[in-house]
């Protein structure tokens, strides 16, 4: 069993040779243990004596022996990452001087951290809750610039102030009927049912944006699903390798060269596209391509986008026609590519949505690209990229426990439009509380909080 008093030390940097390297450690003993091994450039200053959040430059030391030079920072709690007194190491970043240094703290009192044990700390001592504790990893994961600042928002408690409002405003409501329950002489419920009808609608529409949100959450945090659909030697590769920007993709005049899928992620002015080539869809006796052909069909079922590429030199056909219905009531861009020679195709002849946007491109000279990517920001953001005040869920467990309080939040509509009393409404109501509780970790298991902060990094 860990216990949350034990100081903790861990590398915070990467492991591997680098400019600088940070070693952390924190806990009630961390000043102590550091001042053992630390001997200051000014003779016989200790670190337990400095003030809060300086950093003073010296040595390592093992007993006699000199490790490394250093700068250590000096933080007392409750004002530091973990609400504990947090020592800084500032090493050269050798991997072996920071396993010499790192060594030598545990073996002056300190015990290795647990992956993402800072993280908890902090969380476990209130200086931050949970959703803006996964905020952290999400920080860190971030894989292009619009999932950084989602992610900071989150941490900055963009999630914690809504939830926190919503949560309020149940638990005013729970409390008055309790209260009017208890003592009928003083407080009246005539009348009750209309204003927290009204509440309940508003908490509903609150809940519901923030659930609507999580696609566009989902999106920016791991990428738009994408997969390219169209007939052999339609250009899909080249397509690709236009938009990756390199030969990715084999390219040739023989129909059928795609047989298997080929991945690539890609980013399009900060939106991440994980983008799949697909082997050419069409009626054929070859094993290894139908295998191809129905894989290409599975991934567009799942996927975010799928960009159909039509040869527009050449007519339409029966292949063609089962990719329009592949792609009915999905989000999709139909690119009539080879616009450079002469078009044969038109928008009269694809029978799909009109809002399905058409688009002339040439994979071979590179044009319509443009186009392209600003089809994709309307499609998924409405043009907009900005981060306002807006509010998106990307972490799955969060939007799982919004989803079940925004059906408790429902069952109380439900029972006031059915007549039920009002006892009835504390039920779903308390339901709803205790949901939107686990998203900041005010009501949530042990075993769950260790899940989630197992998935830290050692120093985190």
């Amino acid at each position: 069993m860990r216990f949350e008093t034990e100081t903790i030390a861990a590398v915070a940097t990467a492991m591997s040779n680098s400019g600088i390297g940070i070693i952390r450690i924190s806990g009630e003993e961390a000043i102590n243990i550091a001042d053992k091994i630390f001997k200051s450039v000014k003779k016989n200053k200790k670190l337990r004596e400095v003030k809060s959040h300086t950093i003073h430059f010296g040595h390592i030391v093992d007993d006699d022996n000199v490790i490394d030079e250093v700068l250590v920072s000096v933080m007392r709690g409750p004002n530091t990452y973990t609400c504990e007194d947090v020592v800084e190491i500032n090493c050269h970043g050798g991997i072996i001087v920071l396993k010499k240094v790192l060594s030598l703290i545990l073996k002056n009192g300190a015990r290795p951290a647990d992956a993402g044990e800072f993280t908890k700390r902090a969380f476990l001592n209130g200086r931050i809750d949970l959703s803006q504790a996964e905020a952290v990893i999400d920080v860190i994961n971030a894989k292009n610039e619009y999932a950084l600042s989602n992610s900071v928002s989150q941490l900055k408690g963009g999630i914690s102030t809504k939830i926190k409002e919503i949560r309020d405003s149940i638990l005013n409501e729970i409390a008055f009927i309790e209260a009017a329950l208890d003592d009928p002489e003083h407080m009246s419920l005539d009348g009750y049912d209309d204003k927290l009808k009204s509440i309940t609608k508003n908490i509903i529409d609150e809940l519901y944006r923030l659930i609507k949100a999580s696609d566009n959450g989902r999106v920016i945090s791991e990428g738009i699903k994408t997969v390219i659909l169209g007939k052999p030697n339609a250009g899909k590769s080249s397509f690709l390798n236009a938009v990756v920007g390199s030969d990715r993709a084999i390219v040739t005049d023989i129909e059928g060269t795609t047989r298997d899928t080929l991945e690539e992620h890609i980013n399009i002015d900060g939106i991440s596209l994980n983008i799949i080539d697909t082997a050419g869809i069409r009626d054929t006796r070859d094993v290894v391509e139908s295998i191809g052909v129905k894989k290409a069909k599975d991934l567009a079922n799942e996927a975010d986008l799928i960009i159909y590429i039509i040869d527009s030199s050449k007519e339409l056909d029966d292949n063609d026609r089962d990719i329009m219905e592949i792609i009915k009531g999905r989000k999709a861009i139909i690119l009539f590519n080879k616009s450079d020679l002469e078009t044969k195709v038109s928008r009269e002849d694809i029978a799909v949505d009109d809002s399905i946007p058409v688009i002339n491109i040439s994979a071979k000279n590179q044009t319509g690209i443009n186009e392209f990517e600003e089809s994709i920001k309307d499609m998924f953001f409405n043009g907009e990229l900005e981060f306002n005040d807006e509010v998106y869920i990307t972490n799955a467990r969060q939007k799982n426990d919004i989803s079940n309080a925004y059906n408790s939040m429902k069952l109380v509509l439900n029972s006031i439009e059915d007549g039920m009393p009002e006892d009835f409404y504390t039920i779903d109501l308390m339901n709803a509380y205790e949901l939107l509780g686990r998203v900041v970790g005010e009501a949530i298991e042990d075993d769950l909080v260790d899940k989630i902060f197992s998935k830290f990094c050692m120093g985190k």
